[in-house]
């Protein structure tokens, strides 16, 4: 791309979330314009969601430094670093403010359906560089519009689009069908209207990660006041000795904390777990759901059926862009291999940038939760580390790209299995996936805890 035509262009940064109001924050303190588009009405719409969920990182991990100095002139004070916000602490009380402080560089009400080259569709070579890029937008009334972006840096998340039952990553047979009675959000059973929901009925819980430990534990406490509240804990892989994480071993004490709930849970008779179980049909028993395996068997019917089986990204309105893409787990390819579940069961993802985030396409990147795809360990620290140098190169500082800024702590237990929303389907030696320090998930698209976490 010619910076000299495009430079007067904004960068468009695609949501509204933690890492998509970092990266304006640090764009704005490289003196390059940002617009932030929004799909929702407010700051942090997503977190929003699970606004319930506490994090299972500290203020102290969930803030970014260009942040707080955009917001210092404001009077802004971080709340104790030490303390645990939930999704609605960190949309209310940092997010919001943020978004307030840049202004009219986020818009809300606006979604993406698409970005390209100007003039350029994904076949054609000539002079692609050298055009900036066209952002497709339609507003929540309808109306649509078209903006140019000397770059496009896509913070979108996957929030929106969770895995399906089906334990071949498709939606099972009779899956859409029953879609009034499965969720794929932990509970906020504090909603009377979601209490009732769940009351004196029969749920199943489908995943074996964070996500899954919290919806025990809160059926757990609401059939301690409702009888007849039972869980089936439904697992594609086996229980093992690490099945419910590090517990007391576990350098972050609120996820281990949710391990033990949910095995308390498992041992009080509030769930039964049934394991080696790949659904694939969901058939109608009357007003109940009964769950088909792929061997065949069936489980007795449930009421409801919540699916905490990970999340993916959204590719659909990037289709004119050339992207790097690793085949299996979605991420930039150059990342895949420092994630991927299939074979870090215990290791590190080292703090990385640009090099690692780029693509063929030249001045498009995917960042936050959905620069991991399918990979279920993303860490908020590392995602404000990606637009720290993301926005240095934009401004053609080159050296500042390149440096790493960002320490991660020491944290997790190695073995834990299928923490964070693992997805299933990946094998794993020994079970498990080990949350070491830079594979810690904490609170962007796959929330995780009431007790601490996401």
């Amino acid at each position: 791309m010619n910076a000299l035509t495009t430079d007067h262009l904004p960068v468009v940064v695609i949501g509204a979330g933690p890492i998509g109001l970092a990266a304006a924050a640090h764009l704005v303190e490289r003196g390059i314009e940002p617009l932030v588009l929004e799909t929702g009405p407010a700051a942090g719409s997503a977190v929003r969601e699970w606004s319930h969920v506490r994090l299972f990182s500290t203020w102290g991990e969930v803030t970014d430094p260009a942040a707080e100095k955009l917001l210092a002139p404001t009077g802004w004070v971080r709340p104790d670093a030490s303390t645990y916000p939930t999704g609605g602490d960190w949309a209310e009380r940092y997010l919001q403010p943020l978004a307030d402080v840049l202004g009219d560089k986020v818009r809300y009400g606006t979604t993406v359906t698409g970005v390209a080259r100007a003039g350029r569709d994904r076949l054609v070579d000539a002079g692609r560089d050298e055009q900036p890029f066209t952002v497709h937008l339609q507003s929540t009334d309808g109306r649509e519009e078209r903006i140019t972006a000397r770059a496009v840096i896509d913070a979108s998340g996957t929030w929106s689009t969770p895995s399906p039952l089906g334990a071949d990553g498709l939606p099972t047979l009779g899956e859409k069908t029953a879609v009034s009675r499965i969720s794929y959000r932990v509970p906020d059973l504090k909603d009377p209207a979601v209490r009732a929901r769940y009351a004196g009925k029969r749920t199943a819980v489908v995943g074996s990660g964070a996500s899954a430990f919290t919806a025990l534990a809160l059926l757990a406490d609401l059939a301690k006041d409702e009888d007849g509240t039972h869980a089936v804990w439904i697992l594609r892989r086996g229980i093992g000795s690490n099945t419910f994480g590090g517990g007391d071993a576990d350098q972050l004490p609120a996820r281990g904390a949710l391990g033990l709930r949910a095995k308390a849970a498992v041992e009080a008779g509030h769930a039964s777990a049934v394991t080696g179980f790949r659904t694939q049909a969901v058939e109608h028993d009357g007003d109940q759901l009964v769950l088909v395996a792929e061997d065949d068997r069936r489980l007795d019917p449930v009421d409801e059926v919540i699916v905490l089986t990970g999340f993916r990204p959204d590719l659909s309105f990037l289709s004119e862009l050339r992207l790097g893409l690793d085949e299996r787990l979605q991420a930039p390819t150059a990342l895949a291999p420092l994630i991927d579940p299939n074979v870090h069961s215990c290791g590190t993802v080292y703090p990385h940038g640009v090099n690692e985030l780029s693509h063929p396409e030249q001045g498009v990147y995917l960042v936050g939760m959905k620069s991991y795809g399918r990979a279920p360990t993303f860490l908020a620290m590392t995602g404000y580390e990606q637009v720290r140098s993301i926005t240095a190169a934009l401004a053609g500082d080159q050296e500042a790209a390149e440096r790493v800024e960002l320490t991660l702590p020491d944290t997790g237990v190695c073995g834990g299995a299928g923490l964070f929303d693992e997805p299933e389907n990946a094998e794993q030696s020994g079970g498990g996936c080990c949350a070491a320090p830079s594979t810690l998930q904490i609170g962007i698209g796959a929330p995780s805890s009431t007790a601490g976490g996401c």
